[in-house]
């Protein structure tokens, strides 16, 4: 259900309703009958599990730290666009320039490189100059 969340990521209330991932999750969690009458944050709490907004954000750093890593194709992916180091004070050694992005349908405002960069910047310098994937998954998440 979550195949290529990067690609298309519904933003709109409306869209992560059609979608009905969480619901899916709620109700698999109430299949579980001694967690059945707890409240659903509680049951996830209990079977460690994250939300789907948790997982869509986790994946989406994911995707960047690969992309800034050089780990895909540089065919295939977004250019980031880094700032520039002497506007890097705060934040990590691979901050993306935060650009506005004024459009009348909001089309370019919800996609990967706009949805990204404020997480991404926010991330401290110890967990995004890590050498593997792993490390990255492990120090943070």
């Amino acid at each position: 259900m979550e195949y290529a969340h990067s690609v298309w990521y519904p933003c709109k209330k409306g869209d992560i309703g059609l979608v009905e991932m969480e619901k899916v999750q709620k109700i698999a969690t109430k299949l579980i009958i001694s967690l059945k009458t707890l409240p659903y944050k509680e049951r996830l709490r209990r079977l460690k599990l994250p939300t789907l907004k948790y997982r869509r954000l986790r994946e989406d750093m994911i995707e960047v730290f690969k992309i800034i890593n050089n780990m895909y194709s540089t065919v295939s992916v977004p250019v980031l666009p880094f700032a520039p180091s002497s506007s890097v004070t705060r934040g990590n050694s691979f901050k993306l320039l935060n650009q506005r992005f004024y459009h009348i349908y909001d089309i370019r405002k919800y996609s990967f490189i706009p949805r990204i960069i404020n997480t991404w910047n926010s991330l401290p310098d110890f967990v995004v100059n890590v050498d593997s994937i792993n490390i990255f998954l492990n120090t943070f998440w």
